[in-house]
């Protein structure tokens, strides 16, 4: 009797309370622990959905509407995601080519601007090469090509 009367004052209460411990406490921490926000939005439209058949409260239907929107936020989700990464590689597109313009701007008037030479420094008292004279004048030259005959008709 004692064994009986220790079993169900004792390690029945103990055994009981170990069980609740475990239910309430380690595995309502541990689903915590998963829930996001994703789930608890998901779990709204069922919510409204049983307040909508339970009887006694009224329910408007904008509500039904908005569990539904809810209900399908997964889908909305991508549509408004593919909408924004269209007009982000629409808008990528065109600052690529922006880019490459000014790229190939810039390296246009890289090479066709003059570039100094400081390789090769001239000395200042340095006197520069005489200009060659032309073996012939500028009236002789006139006269010297096949159009002398015709210049002298």
């Amino acid at each position: 009797m004692k064994q009986w009367w220790r079993r169900w004052t004792y390690e029945i209460p103990l055994a009981i309370g170990d069980a609740l411990w475990e239910v309430l406490v380690v595995q309502l921490a541990a689903l915590l622990d998963r829930l996001t926000v994703r789930k608890v939005i998901a779990f709204i439209p069922v919510v409204i959905l049983v307040l909508a058949y339970y009887h006694r409260i009224p329910i408007p239907p904008e509500l039904m509407l908005v569990g539904d929107f809810l209900a399908y936020i997964d889908i909305f989700s991508v549509l408004i995601l593919l909408g924004v990464l269209s007009r982000v590689t629409t808008m990528l597109f065109v600052v690529k080519q922006a880019a490459a313009r000014i790229a190939r701007f810039a390296g246009n008037v890289a090479a066709h601007l003059p570039r100094r030479d400081v390789r090769h420094r001239r000395q200042r008292g340095a006197a520069t090469r005489p200009h060659r004279k032309p073996e012939r004048s500028e009236d002789d030259r006139a006269l010297g090509g096949v159009w002398d005959q015709a210049a002298f008709a």
